[in-house]
C-alpha cells in the first residue's frame, strides 16, 4: 500500500479545516431545528418538530415566502423569453448594434446591486410608477437576464448554423425552425439557466430593498427581523431553504454539464 506523504496529509487537514470553517455554521440552524439548544448546549435526547410547527403557523413568513416565489418564477419566465430572443438576435443577426445590446444586458449584472437598484428606483419615480411586487419582478428580471442570456447564447454558438440552414433549405419556416430545431436543443440550457436565475432571485436583497413596496419578500422580512432577533421557526425555515436550494443546484448541474462529458466519464 502506498503511504501518503506528509505534504498530502497536511493538505488534506488544511482542506478539512477550511471546509469546517466555511460550511460548519450551516449545520447550526439545521441541528437547532430538530433539537433544543440552551446556553450553547444541545439537548440530543429531545428531538422534536416544534420549530416546523411554528413555521407553519407564522403567516408573516409564509406570505414573504409566497411573494418571493412569485417574484422568482415571474422573473425567470420573463428572463427566459427575453434571454432567448436576445441570444438569437445576437447569434443570427448581422446588425452592428448587437454588441451594444449585449453590453446593455451585462451592465446591470456587473454593476454593484445598489447602483442597479438606485437606477431602477429613480426610473420608477420619474415615470410615477408605484412600487410593488411588479417593480421587484422588473428589477430581478434585469438582474438575472445576463445569466440566462449568456447560458442560452453559449448553447446557440455550440449548435452552430448548419442545422438552422439545413432546416431552411428543406423548406421550414422561421417558426418551424425555432420550434423543431432550436428550441429542443436549448431545453437543457434553459432549464439550467432558469434554476440558477431563480436561486439568484430568491437571495437578492439590495435591489429588492430599493424597489419594493409594502409587500416584502423573504430576504427583506429576515432583514427586518434582525433588529429584534430570530424566533425558533427561522431555524426550520433555513433548513427547508437549504434542502430546496441543494436540490436546485444538483438539478442545474445535471442540465448544465454537457452530455458528451458525462458519457465520457461513464
Amino acid at each position: 500500500m502506498k503511504r501518503l506523504s506528509s505534504g498530502t496529509i497536511g493538505l488534506g487537514l488544511l482542506t478539512a479545516f477550511v471546509f469546517v470553517i466555511l460550511y460548519g455554521p450551516i449545520f447550526v440552524p439545521i441541528i437547532s431545528s430538530f433539537f433544543t439548544v440552551k446556553y450553547g448546549q444541545v439537548d440530543w435526547g429531545n428531538a422534536n418538530l416544534d420549530s416546523y410547527q411554528l413555521l407553519i403557523s407564522n403567516d408573516g413568513i409564509l406570505t414573504a415566502v409566497q411573494n418571493t416565489l412569485v417574484v422568482g418564477v415571474s422573473a425567470v419566465v420573463l428572463g427566459l423569453i427575453l434571454g432567448c430572443f436576445l441570444a438569437m438576435f445576437y447569434q443570427f443577426s448581422q446588425s452592428r448594434g448587437r454588441g451594444f445590446v449585449q453590453f446593455i444586458i451585462f451592465l446591470p449584472f456587473l454593476m454593484p446591486p445598489i447602483i442597479t437598484g438606485l437606477a431602477l428606483l429613480i426610473f420608477f419615480r420619474e415615470i410615477d410608477f408605484e412600487r410593488s411586487l411588479v417593480t421587484v419582478i422588473i428589477g430581478h428580471t434585469v438582474f438575472v437576464l445576463a445569466l440566462i442570456y449568456r447560458t442560452i447564447l453559449v448553447r446557440l454558438q455550440a449548435l452552430g448554423m448548419n442545422m438552422v440552414e439545413a432546416s431552411y433549405d428543406l423548406g421550414a419556416s422561421g417558426w418551424q425552425t425555432f420550434r423543431l430545431i432550436i428550441l429542443p436543443n436549448l431545453k437543457s440550457a434553459m432549464t439550467g439557466a432558469a434554476i440558477l436565475a431563480f436561486a439568484l432571485s430568491f437571495d437578492e436583497t439590495m435591489i429588492t430593498i430599493l424597489v419594493t413596496g409594502t409587500d416584502n419578500t423573504l430576504p427583506i422580512r429576515l432583514w427586518a427581523m434582525m433588529r429584534l432577533g430570530f424566533t425558533p421557526d427561522i431555524n426550520a425555515l433555513v433548513t427547508v431553504i437549504l434542502g430546496f436550494t441543494t436540490i436546485l443546484v444538483l438539478v442545474a448541474a445535471r442540465h448544465l454539464i454537457p452530455k458528451e462529458f458525462t458519457s465520457r466519464e461513464a
